[in-house]
């Protein structure tokens, strides 16, 4: 392949000095995408990639074999309200999952398609709630990638939309008043009442009443705390418990309030505190027997399950139920209450695989353990508001599409309740646990799927993401399975950030301690050489978000190591990067510049601070969606820009940039077409052929 010339752009020469270390920005004018500059550039990318993209093989194949793949469609849980069901349901044709109800007859019926809502498939439905009765579904959607959520209110039994747009509403709960007269929600203040480049902040919770202007809303909690606070809300089913949760960003630690609406008015809760500058993440579930059940990590980083009464929901009046595991993560719970003995279903992890285990309600005996159908994830238990004896939960693995399995507690039976509805035919493979050791010691879990009967070096993708206490656990993917099936290799690396081994195993990868991921990924490019798996030659490694911060901070300090890097939507401007986006709510987890200790950290592994001329670095595919309003696309534009000036080799450095889309949702077909640029961009660099 011959390479075209990489597009011109100018670098000044921009050194700022903070706290006393001189810091160089040279593409910082490519901040600005309305500049006519950042226009051109772009368009210039454009025209490199496809000139670069249309000349390597094996694309067709990579596309029409992902296409079957996800042909599998996808199946969510149900959610009950009395004899009405609801739930998510993809069928092989659609470009996005549809609402279904199922109406106390049995009638089943779409409620809310975003097809039918777009017929572009750019409007993604981003949420729904059905209120306590079943008779009014609060949903929200955005348009284009945005995820800037519009609320609104339909009338179920009809179909109608019957209030809406609230807008500001992205990343809202909502919590229904038993009537469905009313309820709370979380709504940022308007860009006219906060300071400029602070719209994405200043949330608040308000309670709306059906039928009224927002105008009307009345506040209920928010006002004067801290500006990049996410707020949580719940009502207990009978409507005499309010429940509301503050966290700073994305900070593993939580405030906890609650509210006897019985003996105050919805309007003006009297809050209790429950948890309050507490490093610590507590949540609260209301029981049918008039108990308080905390799901905690406070004193438990693998979390654990207590009880009180909620008149007296303090830490002190705690009373272990569940205590913590020693080696499982406890994830889960569901309550079944309608039998002789009343039983609480406990989900677990166990190095990110996932197990159910049956527990006596009073005093927390195990009792036993649920059927599952292997060794996969199990998505969430859940059971019907109002109890009963039977619990719904979702499974996948490597080669199983998402299915939703019903356990009954009267007969110990967990059988298929509904499958993914697409037939496929899914190729084969062997997945191998290997364990390895990081650079300080520390042991590191890791999967390698590959196809049966496959041996030696062969083209590997080394998957990561560590961080945010997100854990890698096994699942339904069409690209691996795509790329499997031609002979490669694909590993997936439980790093320290993530959530595999509990709280400890997060802060393990956070703040200060963020080099451990990285060296926890070089390590597992190591192992995979070692035990002859692959050669630096075939290895690539791929991540998005978080992780193309890790994939972005591997090929600058490792270059040798990796012979092609896959970087989406990622954060790489670490000095910068509280200045976009939703960045501010993330200095939790990474640190801030402001702090000059913090700065050190962040200087330290900033991937485009740390681009050297004269380097020979990977082949890199930046793949990044011009509507991410989380992680702004400038991160990866500026970090191109740095590496096709320093690239000493003929390896590529290509910026995919896709506008309409953005961080999260997105409609099947454009899944596909990026699946296929990634997968043909690392086939090709590392040698994979179809």
């Amino acid at each position: 392949m011959t390479l075209q010339p990489y597009p011109p752009a100018s670098r000044d020469d921009l050194v700022e000095e903070l706290h006393g270390t001189p810091v160089s920005d040279p593409y910082r004018w490519l901040e600005d995408p309305d500049d006519p500059a950042t226009k051109d550039w772009l368009t210039a990318q454009e025209k490199l990639l496809s000139a670069e993209m249309g000349a390597l093989p094996g694309r067709d194949g990579f596309k029409s074999r992902i296409t079957e793949l996800l042909r599998s469609g996808s199946i969510g849980a149900p959610v009950w309200r009395g004899e009405r069901q609801f739930f998510m349901r993809r069928t092989p044709e659609q470009e996005h999952a549809v609402l279904y109800t199922v109406d106390p007859d049995g009638t089943e019926r779409a409620l809310l398609d975003p097809m039918t809502l777009d017929p572009t498939g750019l409007t993604t439905l981003d949420a729904w709630q059905p209120d306590k009765e079943g008779r009014l579904l609060a949903y929200q959607v955005s348009v284009g990638g945005d995820e800037e959520s519009s609320l609104y209110l339909m009338d179920i039994a009809f179909g109608d939309r019957i209030e809406g747009p609230i807008d500001r509403c992205r990343y809202s709960p909502v919590a229904w008043l038993p009537g469905g007269e009313s309820f709370y929600y979380v709504r940022r203040l308007p860009s006219t009442e906060v300071p400029d480049g602070e719209e994405q902040f200043h949330r608040r919770v308000y309670l709306h009443r059906v039928g009224t202007s927002t105008e009307e809303d009345v506040l209920i909690f928010g006002d004067g705390l801290e500006k990049t606070n996410y707020y949580g809300v719940g009502v207990s089913r009978d409507g005499r418990w309010l429940q509301i949760s503050a966290s700073r960003g994305t900070a593993p630690r939580n405030d906890l309030w609650l509210a006897d609406l019985s003996s105050s008015a919805a309007s003006s809760p009297d809050l209790v505190v429950v948890q309050e500058g507490v490093d610590a993440q507590s949540g609260l579930q209301f029981g049918r027997d008039g108990r308080l059940y905390v799901f905690t990590d406070r004193d438990a980083p693998r979390a654990r399950i207590c009880v009180t009464d909620p008149s007296t929901p303090q830490f002190e009046n705690w009373r272990d139920l569940i205590p913590q595991d020693p080696e499982a993560v406890l994830s889960d719970f569901a309550i079944l209450d309608d039998l002789d003995r009343p039983v609480m279903l406990i989900g677990w992890t166990r190095h990110a695989i996932s197990e159910i285990s049956i527990h006596d309600l009073v005093t927390g005996e195990r009792l036993g353990e649920v059927p599952t159908p292997g060794v996969g994830t199990i998505g969430g238990i859940s059971e019907r508001p109002e109890g009963g004896h039977e619990a719904w939960f979702g499974y996948t693995d490597n080669t199983t599409p998402p299915s939703i399995q019903r356990y009954d507690a009267r007969t110990g039976e967990t059988a298929l309740w509904a499958a993914s509805p697409g037939a496929v035919e899914v190729p084969a493979v062997d997945t191998e646990r290997m364990i390895y050791r990081s650079a300080d010691g520390s042991e590191i879990h890791m999967l390698v799927i590959s196809k049966p009967g496959v041996e030696g070096p062969r083209p590997t993708v080394l998957y990561g993401y560590g961080g945010f206490g997100l854990s890698m656990t096994p699942g339904y993917s069409a690209s691996i399975l795509s790329w499997v099936e031609q002979g490669g290799a694909y590993a997936i690396a439980q790093l320290r950030g993530g959530g595999e081994e509990g709280e400890e195993w997060h802060r393990a990868g956070m703040l200060a301690n963020k080099q451990n991921v990285f060296d926890d990924l070089h390590a597992a490019a190591e192992h995979l050489i070692a035990t002859g798996v692959t050669t630096a030659s075939q290895l690539a490694i791929s991540g998005g978000s978080n992780g193309g911060l890790l994939v972005g901070a591997a090929l600058t300090q490792r270059p040798e190591l990796y012979a092609a890097v896959v970087c989406s939507a990622p954060l790489l401007d670490m000095i910068r990067y509280e200045l976009f986006g939703l960045g501010a709510t993330w200095n939790v987890e990474y640190g801030t510049v402001e702090k000059p200790d913090e700065f050190a950290w962040l200087h330290a592994y900033s991937p485009y601070h740390n681009v050297r001329e004269g380097v020979s670095y990977p082949a890199t595919l930046f793949t990044v969606f011009q509507s991410d309003t989380r992680v702004h696309p400038l991160h990866a534009w500026k970090m191109c820009a740095a590496l096709q000036y320093a690239q000493a080799s003929d390896r590529p450095i290509l910026l995919r940039n896709e506008v309409e889309a953005g961080h999260g949702a997105r409609a099947v077909s454009k899944t596909i077409e990026l699946a296929a640029d990634q997968l043909t961009f690392l086939a090709y660099h590392t040698g994979l052929t179809q």
